[in-house]
């Protein structure tokens, strides 16, 4: 199995997270990754093809949201929360917590 691929934390840009996180189903999988510290890709329970889950995790890896890790046959993701603090200071929790408040209205 090939492993994954992360940008370094200098390469990661803030037009490719606000990009990655500007789709509503990979909102959706940073949200949840954020309530839970370490996912399976099997437990995310989103209702989309495995083609289309792979492609959304592809995006956020590549943009250096998401971290991967692979255990045998698994996929665990994690977000990159100290990588991204230390890029864009409070990004993520900012837009997490704008996330939760439009899900409440």
């Amino acid at each position: 199995m090939k492993k994954p691929i992360h940008p370094n934390i200098n390469d990661i840009n803030l037009t490719s997270v606000l990009y990655a996180l500007s789709d509503p189903t990979r909102l959706d999988i940073v949200v949840k990754l954020a309530k839970n510290s370490d996912l399976s890709c099997g437990s995310l329970a989103l209702s989309v093809p495995k083609s289309t889950l792979s492609h959304h995790l592809k995006v956020l890896r590549e943009s250096g949201i998401i971290n991967v890790r692979i255990e045998g046959t698994q996929h665990f993701l994690s977000l990159r929360n100290n990588d991204l603090d230390i890029r864009f200071s409070g990004l993520l929790s900012s837009i997490l917590d704008a996330a939760s408040y439009s899900n409440l209205t």
